[in-house]
C-alpha cells in the first residue's frame, strides 16, 4: 500500500496518538443517531420528483435521517408526518450577518426551526457549506463570521428552550495540509489557528460533531493505476500500517477519518465527536473519470452501511468502537449541477424513484442478498480522442446561446464555421453547435473547462467530423 502516499497532500511524519470516550447518557443519544444511516436531499435538478413523493422514497429505501441544504418549509412540514431525523442548513451567503447580529440569528430560527419543530425531528442545524473551500477576500470575511454565527445560532435555540438540536458546519477534506499518513493530518495553516481552533472550542463545548465530507473516490481516481480499488471500496484483503502510530487500516475511509482526528489533536482536541456529513461514490461520469460506475457505487455504499450500522460500532483503528452518525450522498442524481459528469451522477435514486441499484439503508440486510450489478468498464484509465458534441434533442435557442459562448472567448475556436470554410456546410445550429463545443473544450480544458455547456453537451469516443471538416478533440 505504499503507493498510497502518491494521492493527497504532503507527506509529513509526524508521531500523536489520541483517546476518546464519552458518558453513557451521551453515548446512547449517538448509537441512537449513528444507527439511523441519512441521506442527502439535494433538488439541484429539472427532473425531479415533489417533495412528497421524496419523502416516500426516503422512506422507502429505510433512511433514519435526512439532511437539506436549506430549511424548505413545505419539505420540513411533510417530514412532521414522518420518524426521521432531519438537519437543516444556513446558506454561505447568510453567515456574515448572523456572526455580525443576534437578532439575525433569532429570526433565522424563528423562521426556519419554531414553526416546525418539535414536530419535525430536527437534529442538527448546520452552518453553512464547506465554506473553507472557497478562497476570495469575500468567502474570508465568512470564515472569520462562522463560529460567531454558529454561536448565536445555539444562543438562540437556547433561550427558547431548544436543547436536543445540535449545531455543527460541513467541511471538505482540503481543510488539511496534509492526510497521508493518517498520524501526519494537519490542518491548512491559512486555516488553523483563526478558525479551527475557535471552531473546535465550540464544537467541544457545545459536545457537537466535527462534521466532514469525505470521499474516498476522489483519492483513488487521482492515481488509479496505482491505488488499490478495492481498498477504496472496502473489499481488500491488504492491510496498511501508519509508520508513526502503529495503527493498522483495511480501507482509505478509515485512513482519511483519522486523519482528521490527529488533525484535531494537535489542536488540543482529541475527543470532538466525527460525523460524516457527505460520503458516496458516483454511479457514472465523463470518460476521463475512471471508476464511476453503478458497480463501484454501489459497492461503496453497500459495505459503508454494513461498517456504520454495525453493532457495537466499528469505529476507526485511532478511534476503536465509536459511532459515527454518516449521511450517504445523495438521494438523486442532480442533473442541474455544474461541473465534471461525475457532479451530476452521486444518486441512489432515478427521478421516478426506482432504485438505480439495490440498497438498504437500515443495513439489516446482508450485501450478497441485494441485488447483481452490471460488470465495471471503466476502472481502468480511457486512453484515446475524445469530442464534445452537442445532446440529442437539445432546443437549438440554448443551443445557439451556448454557441455564441463558445465562439466568443477566441477568434480561433470556431474560425473554421465561416462562411465558406471546411466546417460551415451543413448550416445547422446542431453542427456548429457541436464543433463550437468540441473546438472551445479542446482549447481550454487544461484551464478548467468542462464538457457540459449548462447541460447542452456531452462526450463522445465517435469522431463526429467528416473528411472536410476535422473536429478537434482531446486525447486522453
Amino acid at each position: 500500500m505504499d503507493s498510497f502516499a502518491l494521492f493527497i497532500f504532503t507527506l509529513v511524519a509526524l508521531s500523536s496518538s489520541c483517546s476518546y470516550a464519552i458518558g453513557p447518557q451521551n453515548n446512547k443519544t449517538l448509537l441512537s443517531l449513528a444507527s439511523r444511516i441519512g441521506i442527502n436531499y439535494g433538488r439541484l435538478g429539472n427532473n425531479l420528483p415533489s417533495p412528497y413523493q421524496s419523502i416516500n422514497h426516503i422512506k422507502s429505501i429505510k433512511a433514519g435521517h435526512v439532511k437539506l441544504y436549506d430549511a424548505d418549509p413545505e419539505t420540513l412540514m411533510l417530514l412532521s408526518q414522518t420518524s426521521l431525523y432531519v438537519t437543516i442548513m444556513v446558506p454561505n451567503n447568510q453567515i456574515i450577518s448572523i456572526g455580525a447580529d443576534q437578532a439575525a440569528a433569532d429570526n433565522w430560527i424563528n423562521t426556519n426551526v419554531l414553526p416546525h419543530y418539535p414536530q419535525t425531528r430536527i437534529r442538527f442545524v448546520l452552518v453553512g457549506n464547506e465554506i473553507l473551500s472557497y478562497n476570495s477576500d469575500q468567502d474570508k470575511q465568512t470564515w472569520a463570521s462562522l463560529v460567531p454565527a454558529m454561536r448565536k445560532i445555539v444562543n438562540s435555540l437556547r433561550a427558547r428552550g431548544i436543547h436536543n438540536i445540535k449545531v455543527g458546519t460541513p467541511l471538505a477534506m482540503d481543510i488539511l495540509r496534509s492526510s497521508f499518513p493518517p498520524s501526519s493530518g494537519a490542518f491548512r495553516d491559512e486555516v488553523a489557528a483563526p478558525v479551527m481552533l475557535p471552531l473546535l472550542k465550540f464544537l467541544n463545548g457545545t459536545n457537537s460533531f466535527f462534521f466532514l465530507d469525505v470521499y474516498p473516490y476522489f483519492p483513488w481516481s487521482a492515481d488509479p493505476v496505482n491505488n488499490d480499488l478495492d481498498f477504496a471500496l472496502f473489499e481488500s484483503n491488504s492491510t496498511y500500517t501508519d509508520p508513526q502510530t502503529g495503527l493498522v487500516y483495511t480501507n482509505l475511509l478509515d485512513q482519511m477519518l483519522d486523519s482528521v482526528v490527529f488533525a484535531m489533536t494537535k489542536l488540543g482536541y482529541p475527543n470532538v465527536r466525527l460525523a460524516i456529513s457527505e460520503t458516496g461514490w458516483p454511479n457514472a461520469g465523463d470518460i476521463d473519470e475512471t471508476g464511476a460506475n453503478i458497480f463501484n457505487a454501489a459497492t461503496y455504499n453497500r459495505n459503508l452501511i454494513r461498517k456504520m450500522t454495525a453493532n457495537p460500532p466499528l469505529g476507526t483503528p485511532a478511534r476503536r468502537g465509536t459511532p459515527i452518525p454518516t449521511f450517504l450522498f445523495s438521494l438523486f442524481n442532480e442533473n442541474q449541477k455544474p461541473g465534471s459528469g461525475t457532479e451530476r451522477h452521486w444518486g441512489i435514486l432515478n427521478p421516478d424513484g426506482t432504485q438505480i441499484y439495490e440498497i438498504d439503508l437500515s443495513g439489516t440486510r446482508p450485501v450478497s442478498s441485494l441485488g447483481s450489478l452490471p460488470k465495471p468498464s471503466n476502472n481502468v484509465p480511457f486512453k484515446g480522442d475524445v469530442w464534445c458534441v452537442a445532446v440529442e434533442g437539445a432546443s437549438e435557442a440554448e443551443l445557439g446561446q451556448a454557441l455564441d459562448f463558445a465562439c466568443g472567448r477566441s477568434s480561433a475556436t470556431c474560425a473554421a464555421l465561416a462562411p465558406g470554410k471546411e466546417c460551415y456546410e451543413p448550416v445547422s445550429v446542431t453542427w456548429h453547435a457541436s464543433y463550437a463545443f468540441s473546438s472551445y473544450w479542446a482549447e481550454f480544458r487544461n484551464q478548467s473547462s468542462q464538457c457540459y455547456f449548462n447541460g447542452l453537451a456531452r462526450e463522445t469516443t465517435t469522431n463526429p467530423g467528416n473528411e472536410q471538416c476535422k473536429f478537434p478533440s482531446v486525447t486522453l
